[in-house]
């Protein structure tokens, strides 16, 4: 690893803008390509893959819903209404 993709791991989340919900990660090709990116995921892939709680909710979308996906897009759009 060069001193300078050492520098961009030590930087990962160290300025992360507090009005918005994301992560950086840091990528590197073969050391040709390195690189910092910012990752935020959708809400709906939150409640799809969130442990605990939430996940026992998701369970139960396709029977009070209908569907999964229709499930899973009602309760995105409560918890971006809640701002979760």
């Amino acid at each position: 690893m060069t001193d300078k993709e050492k520098a961009l791991v030590l930087s990962i989340n160290k300025a992360n803008d507090p009005s918005k919900k994301y992560k950086e990660v840091f990528i590197s090709l073969g050391g040709t390509v390195s690189k910092v990116y910012r990752t935020e995921v959708s809400r709906k892939n939150i409640s799809i893959y969130h442990r605990g709680k939430r996940k026992m909710h998701v369970q139960l979308l396709p029977k009070k819903y209908g569907s999964i996906r229709r499930g899973i897009a009602i309760l995105a759009n409560q918890m971006r209404e809640v701002g979760n």
